[in-house]
């Protein structure tokens, strides 16, 4: 029930340096200068550190955890994701979702999925609602899910500026981000509105209305796909200026970018070379959704599968690739995160937090070992076996 990481370097996200870091059972203990384990202790188990980093464990705001599309007909729909795929890439926290469907996938299933994810090991959490408004819920409203189900901790993804909504009215979107607010004060939740932005030509006005006829402040929103296209993300710009935070979504075919798309780590430079604060800046995966590819009149013409695994792809590329800082980049997917979202005891390397941490290889990056409260969850790369089930 206790672990000894040694001799690793710390980004808590902030870097501070080589230190020991002690486990007991879900939360970490304490970080130190050094620690010496006496020999006759052999319940403590001693994990190297040395040529390692370590890194809070990734939060990924966004999947599909009971898939999701299916705008191809149902031969489209995309699986249901299983514990490995999402331990693989160092992810110990995620939010599901669903989208376009809201038929054949409802919310006790999303739910129910939540409760496995949290029995597997790993925290999960979901928001309310698909595409559509007015949002379909579990109990009467909107409040009445973010106070009443625990795993409920926002709305979304809601559809805007996309020929999938369905094309609600301002005063529409308004009451319900209203409702996901005082339902979030109520309840001491986020009451976030994960927003699902298309490639449409109001990108995000419904968004700046919002603030113009409202008293509701832009952090009450996450907008996300914002790398989607250039004009997109020259518009997250000054929804960061007027105080809102922006999700960049990792998942992107990095070999053939459709018509003015942004590689996702190349739009996180781009938002911190016009000044955006990198508090305002997440990244999420999108996992197991469905990856349309239309023509610019509407119809389909391509389906692939969002992977959990770009999460720390582009994290990586951004550090490696696009130079920027290791503290910045990580913080992307672990303190900001929880910080939208207030997930108190997660996204930092802290005394009294949970154990979630990924250790990777200093020289390449690579994740090496993922620890979900506590528990190795990936050991030198690969997902480890539990019980009866094994994680392929």
């Amino acid at each position: 029930m206790v672990k000894v990481i040694k001799n690793i370097e710390i980004y808590s996200p902030k870097f501070i340096g080589k230190r020991d870091l002690v486990i007991v059972n879900d939360k970490i203990e304490g970080i130190y200068e050094k620690i010496d384990i006496p020999k006759d202790f052999i319940e403590i188990e001693e994990i190297e550190g040395e040529g390692k980093l370590l890194f809070p464990g990734f939060i990924d705001s966004h999947i599909h955890l009971t898939g999701g599309g299916g705008e191809g007909g149902f031969k489209t729909r995309t699986p249901e994701i299983d514990l490995s795929s999402i331990t693989k890439g160092g992810i110990t926290t995620v939010v599901g979702c669903r989208g376009t469907d809201s038929v054949c996938r409802d919310m006790r299933s999303v739910v129910a999925k939540v409760k496995a994810l949290k029995e597997e090991g790993i925290s999960a959490f979901c928001y309310t609602g698909s595409y559509d408004v007015p949002v379909q819920t579990m109990t009467e409203s909107i409040k009445g899910d973010l106070m009443l189900v625990e795993e409920v901790i926002g709305v979304g993804e809601i559809a805007l500026s996309d020929n999938r909504s369905t094309q609600p009215r301002l005063d529409q979107f308004i009451n319900l981000v209203a409702q996901a607010r005082v339902g979030g004060l109520l309840s001491g939740k986020a009451g976030i509105v994960n927003v699902h932005l298309g490639g449409g030509a109001r990108k995000m006005d419904f968004l700046f209305e919002m603030l113009n006829q409202s008293e509701i402040p832009a952090d009450q929103i996450l907008p996300t796909h914002m790398s989607r296209t250039k004009e997109l993300l020259e518009s997250g710009v000054d929804w960061a200026k007027r105080g809102g935070s922006l999700d960049i979504t990792s998942s992107a075919d990095i070999e053939h970018l459709e018509k003015d798309e942004v590689r996702p780590s190349k739009a996180f430079k781009y938002l911190l070379e016009k000044g955006v604060e990198i508090e305002k800046i997440t990244f999420s995966s999108d996992g197991n959704g469905s990856m349309p590819v239309f023509d610019e009149g509407g119809k389909l013409i391509g389906m692939g599968i969002c992977s959990v695994e770009t999460l720390y792809r582009e994290i990586r590329d951004s550090i490696l690739s696009e130079g920027i800082e290791i503290e910045k980049a990580i913080s992307t997917i672990t303190k900001n995160v929880a910080n939208i979202l207030k997930l108190s005891n997660k996204g930092s390397i802290e005394k009294g937090k949970d154990a979630d941490l990924v250790i990777v290889d200093k020289d390449t990056l690579d994740i090496n070992t993922v620890i979900a409260r506590g528990k190795i969850m990936v050991s030198e790369g690969k997902p480890v076996v539990f019980g009866t089930f094994e994680n392929k």
